[in-house]
């Protein structure tokens, strides 16, 4: 969350009409949860930005049964209308459900990894159950329109086609990116392993790719607009369902209060579908005994969303094992005995269910434990693996060494399924989001006019730094723009007075690291009054919202088995910041309520 952020440019040709004032701003108190007492906390006073253009009132949101509506200054605009009355919620009600939340999260596994808990032998983001504390989440769900999030999901199945087509066309990777190639080593490095692949002439016949389409409501022209499409680590498909859940129980737990329906809440299931497209990959590997990896970091406060999708993965699909024989290569060198002794072993199972069985390696540890074998098959500690799924290796912290680096090309020469592939990976960087923003781009990989339709209506404002006219007007007004590098996870983007400083420094010195940003039009989503919850303590503020929709898309060779939507994501940060990511620390999870 924060690609685009907290803000919305119009259309080059209107931006003019728009202007932007400094204005001080009392912030809304906050309190920490005391089982007897409450204890406000009031924040400093902070500058925030007004804009000049008006905001609508008109969307129609349910209002507390026991209050009215009330017009509210908000940090970035002149009015807002809440889901319900937030100042109608009085101190005994909010108390009793910040307290139902807490012990809701905690007896459901709505956690993560305690930062603040450091043990010599033992960390919050290594050991399970060690140093666990709730996940950060909004108190109530988020209003949202239900056109808007139909639009979305129908969207779903046309980006998971596209991203699988762009990975295809490996002419169109490396000529879009060879200018970023020159000056971002780590995009330089992902492109040298794709190019090898290129030269082995290696193909991915069985492609899984699950993948995040990230949005946001932009006010004034109430269009939906893609921030960014993930398809490297889509984060939250387990705690994203436990948050719907839990906004569900206390929905209906305090309805009488509240006035609030929770079937307006949509169900969430991203972390069982997610785990079916595993499935089912592992399934058109055609080896049961081969395991699915997750690849993860050294340390992981995120841990529990991917054990989320793991168990999910052990309980739920165990397949009756498959009809055909292995081969006698991949037997012999994975068990070392003669082919009769490996169908000793095989046709037993042949007569029951085999559980698909998930372990999680670092790059590190896949290095020095992992092997390619003749035939290609990658084997980890002497394990086949079928299905590669990353939650790592999206970002150069990632690749401290050469070791790190070794492992991806290993698994990327491999026959496992990869989730991603390194094609895809490139698929989804900025740049090639940039790309496919052009004019006549979107018609090399559809022919379908009204698919191309839809995909353009969400683009925002795109623009690679060799644009001269972007490149003025970002300078005198950078407060409407975003420079993105290519890199995700949250905390990279550049905004405001910095976007100016940035391009003044790249004129200056006239290198080539402008091909490393692109520039993207900033949104200025509606603004709602919310209770944050982080630590224990519940914020009462002003915030915005992230949509992301996940896709799920799986195909063997010209067989399409899965192309769907898979759930959703959603992230509701403070107003005045521009970043957002729950695990980088700036945002809440949370669900929405269709309105």
């Amino acid at each position: 969350m924060g690609v685009g952020s907290s803000h919305s440019l119009p259309n080059k040709t209107c931006s003019s009409a728009f202007t932007a004032t400094v204005y001080p701003h009392q912030s809304p108190p906050s309190f920490s949860f005391n089982p007897n007492t409450f204890v406000f906390q009031r924040p400093c006073k902070r500058a925030t930005t007004q804009l000049s253009f008006p905001w609508s009132s008109s969307s129609s949101f349910v209002p507390l049964s026991s209050g009215k509506v009330d017009q509210v200054e908000t940090q970035v605009g002149s009015a807002v209308r809440a889901m319900c009355d937030f100042q109608g919620i009085d101190e005994e009600l909010l108390q009793r459900m910040v307290y139902d939340a807490l012990v809701w999260s905690s007896l459901h596994g709505l956690v993560v990894g305690d930062r603040t808990v450091k043990f010599k032998l033992q960390r919050s983001g290594t050991v399970p159950g060690v140093g666990m504390v709730h996940a950060p989440f909004a108190l109530l769900p988020m209003p949202f329109p239900e056109s808007h999030w139909q639009q979305a999901c129908e969207l779903t199945p046309i980006f998971n086609e596209l991203v699988d087509r762009v990975s295809l066309d490996g002419k169109f990777l490396q000529e879009a990116l060879s200018r970023t190639k020159k000056v971002d080593s780590f995009t330089s490095r992902l492109l040298d392993i794709h190019s090898k692949m290129q030269e082995m002439n290696k193909k991915e016949e069985i492609r899984l790719g699950l993948h995040r389409s990230d949005y946001m409501l932009d006010e004034q022209t109430k269009l939906l607009l893609q921030i960014e499409l993930n398809t490297i680590s889509s984060s939250f498909p387990g705690l994203s369902c436990l948050v719907t859940e839990l906004h569900r129980s206390l929905l209906n737990h305090h309805r009488k209060h509240l006035g609030l329906d929770s079937k307006m809440i949509p169900g969430n299931k991203s972390v069982t579908q997610f785990a079916e497209a595993l499935a089912k990959a592992w399934k058109e590997y055609n080896n049961p005994r081969a395991l699915v990896m997750f690849v993860v970091q050294t340390e992981e406060r995120n841990m529990y969303d991917q054990h989320c999708l793991s168990t999910v993965l052990k309980d739920r699909y165990p397949f009756e094992s498959f009809q055909t024989a292995p081969t006698r290569t991949t037997e012999k060198y994975i068990y070392g005995n003669s082919y009769l002794e490996s169908l000793e072993r095989y046709f037993p199972q042949l007569y029951n269910t085999h559980d698909v069985t998930a372990i999680r390696k670092t790059l590190a540890e896949i290095d020095a434990e992992g092997k390619l074998l003749p035939d290609g098959t990658l084997t980890v500690g002497g394990q086949p693996v079928s299905v590669v799924y990353f939650r790592a290796g999206y970002a150069p912290t990632d690749y401290p060494s050469e070791s790190e680096w070794r492992a991806r090309l290993l698994m990327e020469q491999s026959s496992a399924v990869k989730c991603p592939s390194i094609s895809y990976h490139l698929a989804g960087t900025k740049k090639i989001q940039q790309e496919l923003a052009k004019p006549k781009i979107l018609e090399r990989f559809f022919e379908n006019k009204d698919d191309i339709a839809k995909l353009r209506k969400c683009f925002a404002g795109l623009w690679g730094l060799d644009d001269s006219n972007i490149i003025k007007d970002a300078i005198e007004r950078p407060e409407f723009f975003v420079m993105k590098p290519q890199r995700e996870g949250g905390g990279n983007n550049i905004y405001g007075n910095d976007v100016r400083e940035t391009l003044l420094r790249l004129q200056k010195e006239g290198t080539e690291e402008d091909a490393a940003y692109i520039l993207m039009q900033r949104i200025f989503p509606t603004v709602s009054p919310t209770f944050l919850m982080r630590d224990g303590i519940c914020h009462r503020d002003n915030a915005i919202s992230e949509l992301g929709i996940y896709g799920a898309y799986l195909r063997n060779k010209e067989k399409v088995i899965i192309n769907e939507q898979s759930g959703y994501l959603m992230r509701t940060k403070v107003s005045s910041s521009n970043e957002g990511g729950v695990a980088a620390g700036f945002a809440v999870l949370d669900s929405i309520y269709l309105t």
